[in-house]
């Protein structure tokens, strides 16, 4: 089971009141509602092993170099060091998560100059059993295979109501397997992702071409060919959107390769530092959150 971290707790931080806090007042909703998504995960799927999966780099330069509008809107106007845009209660959270989980003995895996999308991307890549994905973020659809067994848990209302998508819900929703997602999403365009997207074609459009074409190649080549049955606008959009097309596939597709560290995947059954998971619990005030995974490990 991989985990995209940031994608849970923001939902966490979002969805669990902030009047949950630590002794000394400040906000953990973030920290206790991820330690309740993670134990409810475990508890139904009973994984065997389980990765936090994290951003070493939300917004990786070399898809900056080849998008430059890729989550442009993202980084806080105030930052000088082109920082991501968090609210000021979630970040002090962020460390005090990774606190726990090391504690835990729960994997936490980053690859600098790699974002989370794409370690789990390549831990997908090497995996020779089932894969279980859980996150918020669509663009992690494009893992999707059934031949390989590899599903996305997808959060419709918390982690009780979790979507399992596979080849043909994508197929009933989108019209594409997951090995087609990409080359839709690149088509569409992601506003949220700062990707433009060929100007006239929207999800619904992008996936008539890929039944049409097969895939982008595909689509692209009949744009070329005038005796293709694309209209005359929508080949001119491709023809226009040329250099977009050039770069967009790279910047939307996940990396398969990023460089990761040794690590042990293995979920833990008991902590693997529980003197410091005692002192971070009393700090912090986790109660019953981290009663509750623990029982889960430990059951």
């Amino acid at each position: 089971m991989l985990l995209d971290s940031a994608s849970l707790y923001f939902r966490a931080y979002f969805g669990v009141p902030d009047s949950l806090r630590s002794p000394q007042g400040e906000p953990v909703n973030a920290v206790r509602g991820l330690l309740d998504f993670i134990a409810r995960l475990v508890q139904d799927h009973r994984p065997d092993q389980l990765v936090a999966c994290m951003d070493a780099d939300w917004r990786p330069q070399w898809r900056v170099d080849l998008v430059p509008s890729y989550k442009t809107h993202r980084v806080a106007e105030a930052a000088e060091d082109g920082e991501e845009e968090v609210p000021d209660t979630l970040a002090p959270q962020v460390p005090v998560i990774e606190q726990v989980l090391d504690a835990l003995g729960i994997a936490r895996v980053g690859s600098p100059g790699y974002e989370a999308d794409d370690v789990i991307g390549t831990l997908t890549a090497r995996a020779e059993g089932p894969v279980q994905i859980v996150t918020g973020d669509r663009d992690l659809f494009q893992l999707v295979d059934d031949a390989r067994r590899i599903t996305v848990l997808y959060p419709v209302k918390g982690m009780g109501n979790l979507q399992v998508t596979d080849d043909a819900l994508l197929l009933e929703k989108y019209g594409v397997r997951g090995a087609q997602y990409a080359d839709m999403a690149a088509l569409r365009g992601d506003p949220s992702d700062g990707l433009p997207g060929v100007k006239g074609i929207g999800e619904k459009t992008a996936a008539q071409l890929i039944h049409e074409y097969g895939d982008l190649a595909g689509i692209r080549a009949a744009a070329l060919d005038i005796g293709s049955k694309l209209t005359p606008a929508r080949r001119r959009n491709l023809v226009e959107g040329s250099a977009y097309l050039d770069v967009a596939p790279t910047v939307v597709r996940v990396a398969a390769d990023a460089p990761l560290p040794d690590f042990d995947p293995s979920l833990p059954h008991e902590p693997l530092d529980p003197m410091t998971l005692e002192e971070l619990s009393a700090r912090w005030g986790l109660g019953t959150s981290l009663d509750r995974l623990l029982s889960v490990l430990t059951g």
